[in-house]
């Protein structure tokens, strides 16, 4: 009885430094309150890539963009990688365009992400634009 009491309190004494350890370890989880607006934020700008990536699509985008020696790959890595204020801003020029300049205003929408991508570092496409770094 008394080697069954000596066991039990070695083990007793393992398992309280054992959870001593453990919730000295852990981390606390913080949760916060998501609204709506980040919420809708977050598709609009998602609904916004898209509708950029399908207009890679067209084949007078993808013949110009070749011309350029620009890969529709790259593009579809940028357009991903912008902030939903970027794409709002480039969704509105868009919208802004007349409709006739559909296929050039395509264009000129993403050399100015190729432009901005350069300006902020991200990539060299144009080596006469300097980093703003």
């Amino acid at each position: 009885m008394k080697k069954m009491r000596s066991y039990l309190r070695q083990v007793s004494i393992v398992m309280a430094i054992l959870m001593t350890m453990t919730t000295l370890w852990s981390s606390s989880a913080v949760a916060g309150v998501v609204g709506t607006g980040e919420v809708l934020t977050e598709q609009r700008a998602d609904l916004d890539r898209e509708s950029l990536i399908n207009m890679l699509e067209k084949q007078e985008v993808k013949e110009v963009l070749v011309s350029m020696g620009v890969d529709q790959a790259q593009v579809e890595d940028r357009i991903q990688s912008l902030t939903p204020g970027e794409l709002a801003s480039f969704k509105q020029q868009l919208a802004e365009a007349p409709a006739g300049e559909g296929v050039v205003g395509v264009i000129v929408l993403f050399l100015l992400v190729f432009i901005i991508t350069d300006m902020l570092c991200a990539t060299n496409v144009f080596p006469f634009i300097n980093c703003i770094r």
